[in-house]
Order: C-alpha cells, then sequence, then structure tokens
C-alpha cells in the first residue's frame, strides 16, 4: 500500500504545504484564464519619421532600333539573270530617355600576360533597366589593335548607346 508522502512529513511543515497550495493554484488558474483572454494592443513605436520616397526617375522604356544592311547581289547562269537581295542586321542601337549612371570605380587586377588589354566597365541597357558590365582583361584581334569603350551619347533628349569595338 502506497503512503501520500504529505502525510509522511512532519506535522508543521505539511501544514505549511497545504496552507500555501490553494493560493498557489489559484494564482496559476488566474494567470491561465488572463493568458487565454488577454489580447495584444496595438503596438505603434515611432522613433523617426518615414524615408522621403527614393528620388528615382522612372525608366522610360527605350526604343531598340535594329540597323540593317540591305545586299544585292546579280547573278547571270544561262538560264538567265538571277538577283538576290539578303538583309542582315548591322547594329542594335538602344534610345533612352533616362540618363546612365555615373561610371563605378573599378579595381584594376593583375594583367595575365603582355599581349591582355584592359576593357573598362560600362553601363548597358539590359530588362529595361541599367546594368553594369564590369571590366576584364582581352586579348585583342591583332597586336596593334586599340579599344574604343562603348558610351552613351545625349542627342536629342535621348540618350543613345554606342557598342564598344576594337580598332
Amino acid at each position: 500500500m502506497k503512503t501520500n508522502p504529505l502525510f509522511n512529513l512532519a506535522p508543521a511543515t505539511r501544514q505549511l504545504r497545504t496552507r500555501s497550495l490553494p493560493p498557489l493554484l489559484a494564482l496559476c488558474g488566474a494567470l491561465g484564464l488572463m493568458a487565454g483572454c488577454a489580447t495584444e494592443p496595438e503596438s505603434h513605436v515611432v522613433s523617426a519619421p518615414p524615408p522621403p520616397a527614393p528620388n528615382v526617375a522612372v525608366m522610360a522604356a527605350p526604343a531598340v532600333v535594329t540597323a540593317t544592311q540591305t545586299t544585292q547581289t546579280t547573278q547571270t547562269t544561262p538560264n538567265g539573270t538571277v538577283v538576290t537581295t539578303q538583309t542582315l542586321p548591322v547594329n542594335t542601337m538602344v534610345v533612352t530617355q533616362v540618363a546612365p549612371p555615373a561610371m563605378q570605380a573599378e579595381v584594376v587586377i593583375a594583367r595575365p600576360s603582355s599581349a591582355h588589354a584592359w576593357v573598362p566597365g560600362y553601363w548597358t541597357w539590359r530588362n529595361n533597366r541599367y546594368e553594369w558590365m564590369a571590366g576584364h582583361w582581352e586579348v585583342p584581334p591583332y597586336s596593334s589593335a586599340k579599344w574604343n569603350a562603348p558610351r552613351w551619347e545625349s542627342e536629342s533628349g535621348a540618350y543613345r548607346f554606342y557598342e564598344g569595338y576594337w580598332n
């Protein structure tokens, strides 16, 4: 037969434990009841006014123009004259009304060989926004070739992109 440990205690200790038990139970019940019914008040922490809206110009959709070159070849065959016309894209031109961002500072890494030339970074237009193309080392197509960097030029209130090329 098991005995209750509360009754194995000295009478003074038993009396202390039995007296403190009901208030303790009442306190736990009240806390549980209030925790279930309590609602959090709305919290509005005001430390500083919100920052102003970014001052970014909305980029107008660029006009992407593909210049073409048409070549015509005339060939005389025993059956008659054959005229062949071929149209090929020459250069894609991007024109936008938003000026390109300022050039970024770049760290030029060690030159891989004496044959390499540094091609500096530039802003290009991709996915309807400006994107930075990082500079890199490149081997020119021939030893005396010089790199003409791509550039944006202001033309009639818009900005036109000219591709870079080896000259």
